[in-house]
């Protein structure tokens, strides 16, 4: 650090609370609210401070958090591909993040046409100023500052802002890198695994057991309309179908570990000294639900002239080993064991029995009385003895 910077830093108790203090809050939207609240107290005349994260998600492209004085902080996302939306266009966030530039304007001087200024305006801002945030890897995050005071930001006010500018960048890179890390790790390999990875398991064969509802759904007919349907239309099938498979899954607190084609593989993992008996009722309300979603799926895809989803679906309880494997630099999160190859099995057995969801003598045993409706006794395949099969009662085949 420059010895002039440094000894501006420590001899501003506000930049110096950004130095030696701020790093120790791990939560964005607190990190934002408690360094509104330090530039109101270091007497800067602030209204309102907005960070723009932008960050890597399927569902949405950035956050932004809000905080205004004595309202606090709060939090929006911003969907992919409103890049070129008008409301964002006419506004001076574009030339922040895709010209690198700071926008000061005086409200109280002029009309402005971009939505969020006259916003700002109608609140009574009279100063805004938005910045760009560089990162050491070359991304681009934004921040903006307004006033209300009749006179604005001072040029001292500014300097200060400028200076802290960059404290509040590495504070915030490392917050993004940590976002980025953990929405991917959940998008790519599920929420529990992703949380075990970034906590150190990372080397092939750690892992532990676990006692688990196993969830295995594949599609019916998947390579007959590969060969009959256009790319498009085979994609958005499966979409689809995963869609409502993997939504109820995780709204029911399931853990999706892998899709694989046309197949998923989830669990529901029974904590130690949990009843198992609740969660096999929670995992079988979950096969009805997506049983019924997918009707209603079923209906709008028909509407459409689109070809249905069929599916087989299984469920099993056992233990399993849940952790890393792979080869030496390419790992795989998952479960394995023998619970996990019969629900495996169980499934294969959908199609022959003319049900869309099939459960096991062990999963049948904890549920409610009358929930599951037996099937008779069936060989499944590298099982050595034929297996007592059963449906759920409600759930259409």
């Amino acid at each position: 650090m420059d010895d002039d910077i440094a000894r501006r830093v420590y001899s501003d108790p506000l930049a110096r609370w950004f130095v030696t203090e701020a790093y120790r809050i791990t939560d964005t939207a607190q990190l934002v609210a408690a360094a509104g609240e330090q530039l109101v107290q270091a007497g800067i005349p602030l209204y309102r401070l907005a960070y723009f994260q932008m960050t890597l998600h399927p569902e949405f492209q950035g956050k932004v958090y809000f905080w205004r004085r004595g309202q606090g902080v709060g939090t929006g996302l911003r969907p992919h591909g409103d890049n070129q939306d008008a409301e964002y266009r006419d506004n001076p966030l574009p030339l922040v993040f895709e010209q690198r530039k700071t926008v000061r304007v005086r409200l109280q001087n002029v009309e402005p046409q971009a939505p969020i200024l006259r916003q700002l305006k109608d609140e009574g801002a009279t100063d805004y100023v938005a910045l760009p945030l560089l990162f050491s890897t070359g991304h681009v995050d934004a921040l903006s500052v307004a006033s209300d005071t009749q006179a604005g930001f001072s040029q001292n006010d500014l300097d200060r802002m400028y200076l802290l500018q960059f404290a509040f960048t590495r504070l915030v890179e490392v917050h993004s890198l940590r976002d980025t890390a953990v929405n991917l790790l959940d998008a790519y390999v599920g929420h529990a695994a992703g949380r075990r990875i970034l906590a150190g398991e990372v080397k092939r064969g750690d892992g532990q057991s676990i006692e688990a509802v196993i969830w295995y759904c594949d599609l019916r007919g998947f390579t007959r309309a590969s060969d009959e349907h256009p790319r498009d239309t085979v994609v958005a099938l499966l979409n689809d179908y995963f869609d409502v498979m993997g939504g109820i899954v995780t709204d029911r607190g399931g853990e999706i570990l892998k899709f694989m084609g046309d197949g998923m593989l989830a669990v529901f993992p029974i904590e130690p000294g949990a009843p198992a008996a609740s969660v096999v009722l929670n995992a079988a309300r979950a096969a009805t639900a997506a049983s019924e979603a997918m009707l209603v799926l079923n209906r709008t895809r028909a509407a459409a002239d689109e070809p249905f989803v069929r599916f087989g679906l299984a469920l099993h309880i056992g233990e399993v080993m849940f952790g890393n494997i792979g080869a030496s630099n390419r790992l795989d999160f998952t479960v394995i064991g023998p619970a996990v190859n019969h629900t495996a099995r169980l499934e294969k057995l959908c199609s022959p029995l003319g049900r869309s969801v099939l459960v096991s003598s062990a999963f049948a045993a904890l549920l409610p009385e009358g929930d599951a409706v037996p099937l008779g006794r069936h060989a499944l395949k590298d099982i050595d003895q034929p297996q007592d099969i059963f449906h759920l009662r409600g759930v259409p085949g």
